[in-house]
């Protein structure tokens, strides 16, 4: 049994929260972005899709370089990225500088997405995995939580004056051009370089990749992409990201076209609640798929979901400002139940086919991007109701998936008798 690492533990929970912190913080700010630089809901589109398509396309990539490179190189690599793609916007903050950071930043976190597992298992030890993985959603889902928080407060802080924090007081100072908004990536820039002056100072143990973490030869691949059942599973997971991601990020444009809600109060405030009852909602999703089947789970989630998007896309101020929301919590299962029907439909090459499954990543790209050239056509809220299209494919997946092995389930009974 190896020894357990608690500090790297801590160090590996604190880079969960980081990438979780920048990664969603753009559907908060989508709202004053559009205004600041007079966008379409097109042009507003192409920044998720900067960021995702980045995701899409490295994981792959990322886990072949870190296989040559090692973890500690490869992390200085991706926090030297983001450090570069957060200091670009923040010294030049033009809509054409915000494309190329988010890209920049994308390929950061695609491979930090990459390391982070396989550290985890051999930094907590393989029989405390689990707990240290559901730790790490957990911490993941604070982060969001808590970023639209701090973006609200960062601009009531800077539109007051004299600002009483001093911290914040000197990232406004950096701000070019009045747009206060812009304060976010100079603190961006400020956690990156802290991180990569850390992780350059922290020594790391060498990690050996189970055969599930490899990303497998190029025959793997070809053999696995001849698969209908791969094709499906990999659009079931751009399914699963674009809802999510279209979702988090025009939810606050709607909520101001529509209902005069302003971005930078109630509108972060629904953003922040709809990950922290996606956080709720995985939570009480380990217990749920200890009594049920996840296909029946999905199928369920899946009708809920478009339930509350009716409600949400149609109902009043209130009722929509309550139903984004709670979106989050009715959506928090799929991707674990997605991601894991498709593992257990195939018998070998579950490392090769888990980088194809998170190339599907590249749906946070795709579905929002469809979503605003719709949006600027019929507008934003029968735009939105492209939704149904993703909800209703992964019901398909949920009808459709014949795993060769189930989730194991309990009754009631079961669970309380073994507790005695």
């Amino acid at each position: 049994m190896q020894q357990r690492n608690n500090f790297l533990v801590g160090v590996i929970l604190l880079i969960w929260f980081v990438i979780s912190f920048v990664t969603n913080i753009l559907g908060p700010l989508m709202p004053i972005i559009i205004e600041t630089y007079g966008l379409s809901l097109t042009m507003a589109a192409f920044l998720p899709f900067s960021f995702f398509l980045a995701y899409g396309i490295m994981s792959v990539p990322a886990g072949m370089m870190i296989e040559r490179l090692g973890e500690k190189k490869s992390m200085l690599i991706a926090f030297a990225l983001n450090f570069s793609g957060a200091l670009i916007f923040a010294f030049n903050p033009q809509y054409s500088m915000a494309l190329a950071s988010l890209f920049i930043i994308g390929i950061g976190m695609a491979m930090l997405q990459v390391i982070i597992n396989p550290l985890m298992r051999t930094a907590g030890g393989e029989e405390n995995f689990a707990f240290f993985s559901v730790m790490g959603q957990l911490v993941f889902g604070l982060a969001s939580f808590v970023s639209p928080f701090v973006f609200t407060y960062l601009m009531k802080e800077l539109a007051g004056q004299p600002v009483s924090n001093p911290l914040v007081s000197v990232l406004g100072g950096l701000v070019r051009d009045g747009l206060h908004w812009t304060a976010l990536y100079w603190l961006f820039s400020v956690i990156f370089l802290v991180m990569l002056l850390m992780l350059a100072l922290i020594k790391m143990p060498a990690v050996e990749l189970k055969e599930d973490e490899k990303s497998g030869a190029a025959s793997a691949y070809w053999e696995l992409l001849g698969k209908r059942d791969v094709w499906l599973f990999f659009l079931g997971i751009v399914a699963y990201v674009g809802t999510e991601q279209s979702l988090a990020n025009w939810m606050s444009e709607f909520l101001k076209r529509y209902h005069q809600v302003d971005p930078a109060t109630d509108g972060a405030n629904a953003v922040a609640w709809f990950w922290g009852l996606m956080t709720i909602g995985c939570l009480l999703g380990l217990v749920v798929l200890k009594l049920w089947d996840s296909k029946w789970i999905l199928k369920i989630a899946c009708v809920l979901s478009a339930i509350v998007l009716s409600a949400a896309l149609l109902g009043s101020r209130e009722l929509s400002l309550w139903a984004f929301p709670a979106a989050g919590f009715t959506i928090s299962v799929m991707f674990s139940v997605v991601f894991s029907l498709a593992l257990n439909s195939i018998s070998r090459h579950h490392g090769s086919f888990s980088g194809i499954l998170c190339s599907g990543i590249f749906g946070g790209a795709l579905i929002p991007f469809i979503v605003g050239a719709l949006g600027d056509w019929i507008g934003l809220r029968y735009a939105l109701l492209f939704l149904y299209i993703t909800l209703g494919y992964l019901f398909f997946i949920a009808a459709y998936a014949k795993p060769l092995v189930n989730n194991k389930t309990m009754t009631l009974k079961e669970i309380f008798s073994r507790k005695k």
